[in-house]
């Protein structure tokens, strides 16, 4: 019997081990979006997929030059005047290899809309998002963490 019973606690602690690998091979999960000047906490995001696509939302605002309840004011149709918190900032990433991409971000704070590239670092816990326009080797990139 004890046999058995080892057996099966170690199958366990591999399924949990293997869980916690997928959580974190992708960039699907709830981060907090860190700013490239300042390095400063500025939101906490939520990436989602659907159809094989990843986007990401809003959750939280946590630092605004607008406030506690910014909106979109230099976005363009439906996002205008709409307010940050609820609002898809990403959308269209694909896998490609070990990076996603060929979707776009909206930077909220001047209401322009970049291609994107994701790239996982430090094992999952980090993600490289840059945000580009025209050759991916000039843009800007934000280094976002993840929460549990």
């Amino acid at each position: 019997m004890k046999p058995l019973l080892r057996l099966s606690a170690f199958a366990l602690l591999l399924s949990s081990a293997g869980l916690a690998w997928a959580a974190t091979n992708t960039p699907v999960g709830t981060w907090k979006t860190i700013d490239d000047k300042t390095h400063q906490p500025k939101s906490i995001v939520a990436i989602t997929e659907q159809g094989g696509e990843l986007q990401a939302k809003v959750l939280k605002v946590l630092q605004s030059d607008e406030g506690p309840h910014p909106t979109c004011t230099k976005c363009e149709g439906e996002r205008k005047n709409q307010p940050v918190e609820g609002m898809t900032i990403m959308w269209g990433v694909k896998p490609d290899g070990d990076e996603w991409s060929g979707g776009r971000i909206l930077d909220p704070k001047n209401g322009k809309v970049y291609k994107v590239k994701l790239s996982l670092l430090e094992g999952g816990s980090k993600l490289d998002v840059h945000g580009y326009i025209g050759f991916a080797l000039i843009g800007r990139s934000q280094v976002w963490e993840r929460q549990e």
